[in-house]
């Protein structure tokens, strides 16, 4: 099932999209609901980011490759993560399939994509045990951690690096059924291929991080947690077009511009 939502005749809210087209529903995808009709074409509507959070979680450090090619072009020791380190990210930074990230006129040349898998949270989750926590989830969509390096490096915490406006695309919409273990996720810049890795090959997986949050941090419907990245990005500009694709979900499009 594929929740998508979308904006059209001056209102927004959820539809299940079949195919190329989006059916209405009467209440959405984190409690009951029933079709409801009509039926529209997916190109006829606005997709919107497809979910509003109420907490934006990241993953750390999650992919080893990712890890020891950053250790390695930085000339410093490889050291991973004994245990999940999740982060925070600022929702107002989230923008739709389809629209543009914005690079401040003050960032230097060091802005990056970061292709990633998105949990989204179905139902409320409190001292989750490991076994279990994959039955909280509603589904999965797709992200771009975009990364301003200069900044990162040189602020004391992630607030503008990780948190700029538009610097989170999300989306196109939340499909419920993947296989975990068959997807892949690529990264693309003006259609070439950049990047290229088995979405599930984290040092940490999903139900280790649901478990390990919500011991101490009450996780609730709508909630989101970004999985991490693989490889070494490369730089984007104004012009450029990005594109985060994870098998069994679809395809994240977005341009960028200059911003003001």
């Amino acid at each position: 099932m594929r929740w998508v939502r979308y904006s059209a005749d001056g209102k927004t809210g959820y539809g299940l999209l079949e195919g190329d087209s989006v059916e209405d529903v009467l209440g959405g995808p984190f409690g009951p609901f029933r079709r409801s009709g009509p039926r529209r074409p997916l190109g006829s509507v606005k997709i919107e980011i497809p979910v509003i959070p109420p907490t934006f979680y990241t993953a750390g450090i999650n992919y080893s490759g990712h890890a020891r090619e950053t250790a390695e072009s930085e000339g410093k020791p490889l050291r991973l993560p004994k245990a999940p380190d999740v982060n925070y990210r600022s929702p107002s930074a989230l923008i739709a399939h389809g629209e543009a990230i914005a690079i401040p006129k003050d960032a230097s040349d060091k802005v990056q994509y970061e292709g990633e898998l998105v949990v989204v949270i179905g139902k409320l989750a409190r001292r989750v045990h490991e076994k279990e926590a994959l039955s909280y989830v509603l589904g999965y969509t797709i992200g771009n951690d975009i990364s301003e390096r200069t900044w990162q490096a040189t602020d004391r915490t992630l607030w503008r690096a990780k948190n700029a406006d538009t610097f989170k695309p999300m989306g196109p919409w939340i499909e419920t059924e993947v296989d975990l273990d068959r997807m892949s996720t690529t990264v693309r810049v003006n259609g070439t291929p950049m990047i290229s890795f088995r979405t599930n090959d984290m040092l940490f997986g999903i139900a280790e991080h649901i478990s390990r949050i919500s011991r101490y941090v009450t996780l609730h419907p709508g909630d989101i947690l970004w999985m991490g990245t693989d490889g070494i990005p490369s730089n984007i500009k104004p012009g450029d077009e990005v594109e985060v694709e994870i098998g069994g979900i679809g395809t994240l499009r977005n341009p960028v511009v200059a911003g003001s």
